[in-house]
């Protein structure tokens, strides 16, 4: 045999591998594009928002290499004639806007409302909790 008839692929298989490589293209891509939206779903889609009002307790920046703000309020779901939170529940979250750091550092103690987005996962970069506070306002 000479050397042409060994590196000729026949008609019918060259076909076949066309096909083949065509159809794991595809799979890769619909895998790759399955995978983004997850990805978004679970750290970029807000599931919910909404308003939350309690006592700030806490309120710190923490991290070991990507430092947040991170914050905690006491909700209090029944009031005493004291302004003592009686059967409260915490509220953990985590600023991102910068500009709001600055109010929340002279709010501890007061009674606050905050605005809040939940997504469906925390991611390391954005801190520790699933509740993405944006505002807030102090409650009179």
């Amino acid at each position: 045999m000479s050397k042409d008839t060994e590196s000729t692929i026949s008609p019918a298989k060259s076909g076949f591998l066309k096909k083949t490589k065509r159809f794991f293209k595809w799979v890769i891509t619909l895998a790759v594009i399955f995978l983004a939206g997850i990805i978004y779903w679970k750290y970029f889609y807000t599931y919910s928002e909404g308003y939350r009002a309690g006592l700030l307790q806490k309120f710190s920046h923490k991290g070991t290499f990507v430092k947040t703000y991170e914050g905690e309020m006491v909700l209090s779901s029944v009031a005493s004639s004291r302004d003592i939170a009686l059967a409260s529940e915490k509220f953990q979250f985590t600023v991102i806007n910068k500009n709001l750091v600055r109010q929340f550092d002279t709010l501890q103690g007061d009674n606050i409302i905050v605005h809040y987005r939940q997504m469906n996962g925390a991611v390391f970069w954005r801190g520790d909790s699933k509740y993405l506070v944006d505002s807030v306002k102090v409650k009179r």
